[in-house]
């Protein structure tokens, strides 16, 4: 099952330079460990020790949110565009 990723800037450097992959998995922890065979190193930065994404990190699998679909478990569709935006914070 093939999938577009989409990165933001800051995961760059996780990833050799690209910010849109081509990635493989039926779930978005599957996706995200394939990234991470080619790239060691990348699951990390999006997922805890228990495999949790991390409070900091929001994936959506086309618009809608992966943790209201179980999280690294959400399962995604051959053909979708998964994306993987940092959580802002702050302001007034």
């Amino acid at each position: 099952m093939a999938v577009t990723v989409r990165l933001p800037g800051a995961l760059r450097d996780a990833t050799g330079g690209e910010t849109k992959l081509t990635a493989s998995g039926k779930t978005v922890g599957e996706v995200i460990a394939d990234i991470d065979r080619r790239h060691p190193g990348f699951a990390s930065r999006l997922l805890d020790d228990g495999g949790v994404l991390r409070a900091y990190v929001n994936v959506y699998i086309g618009d809608e949110d992966a943790r209201t679909r179980g999280g690294a478990g959400a399962s995604v569709a051959d053909g979708s565009e998964v994306m993987v935006i940092p959580a802002m914070a702050g302001g007034r």
